[in-house]
């Protein structure tokens, strides 16, 4: 049996659980509840908070754990990043307030900078040579300039909405974060089997949401300028028409490309262009 652990709640708790479901794995999602088995798959799911799921897999209380990258570095415990999940994608930065002009990094010097992230920013400012205070704030670090508390503030940002309300906005980046999953670096060869079989699977669910499936319609004049564009996994799948001198084209293309590949397959000849999700993807 496989211990995981995830957010109880907060940011990262709905995708971590839509993504174990995503892998087919069932179980039980009540509210409340803090520990509960797979009835599908040999793993056990703790719901924890999500600053301290890097002591608990260090200490082999959990096996693995899904949580945020900034956490992981952070809270510098001996574990180890097994995979890059794609969500939660964020960004840790330095804000100042919006009226101030802002020289570079070398503004921070003698500054009080609020922050959870003390040992992210201590990296920071000591790699960047700076010499500035840092005052550890739990929560709502947004509103310490206004108080007076602090000069300006490190913190996890995703759209900046909220820093734009407190009168703030970001100037440097720190770290980009996303959702990673972590291990124990010391598994036995049995949790480690069961570790390869979720990440088979949280691979195929990735893979899929990275990529999109499309169908198309072409002359045959006009197959091989195509089949440039769309290389597919290996090739395009090529199935020929009931009207003769036509075919239709089945491939797969990356998310991020897939509109301007269209733009391209028009330009080919292309007609009737149809583009449909994958649920999953094994490569």
């Amino acid at each position: 049996m496989l211990k995981i652990a995830i957010q109880k709640s907060g940011r990262l708790s709905e995708s971590s659980r839509k993504l174990l479901e995503e892998c087919g794995i069932k179980f039980f999602n009540g509210s409340g509840v803090l520990k509960t088995k797979a009835v599908n798959f040999p793993v056990e799911i703790l719901f924890l908070r999500d600053d301290d799921i890097p002591q608990y897999v260090e200490q082999q209380v959990a096996d693995i754990g899904i949580l945020g990258e900034n956490m992981v570095y952070e809270k510098d415990k001996d574990v180890k990043i097994v995979e890059k999940l794609g969500f939660a994608q964020c960004r840790l930065s330095l804000a100042i307030p919006k009226d101030e002009e802002y020289p570079g990094p070398s503004y921070f010097t003698k500054k009080k900078v609020a922050t959870s992230y003390t040992k992210l920013l201590s990296d920071y400012f000591r790699k960047n040579r700076i010499k500035a205070e840092i005052e550890e704030i739990s929560g709502s670090v947004e509103i310490a300039p206004g108080i007076g508390l602090a000069d300006a503030v490190c913190d996890i940002v995703s759209s900046g909405s909220t820093l734009l309300t407190n009168g703030l906005r970001e100037v440097e980046t720190v770290l980009k974060s996303q959702a990673v999953l972590i291990s124990n670096k010391n598994l036995s060869k049995d949790k480690g089997e069961i570790l390869d079989k979720l990440l088979f699977r949280i691979r195929a669910v990735k893979n899929a949401k990275e990529n999109k499936y499309i169908l198309l319609n072409a002359p045959e004049s006009a197959i091989e300028k195509i089949c440039r564009i769309l290389p597919g996994i290996k090739s395009p799948t090529i199935l020929p028409l009931a009207e003769k001198g036509w075919c239709s084209l089945h491939s797969v293309v990356k998310e991020d490309e897939f509109w301007e590949r269209i733009n391209q397959l028009k330009n080919a000849g292309a007609q009737g262009i149809l583009v449909i999700p994958i649920e999953k993807l094994v490569v």
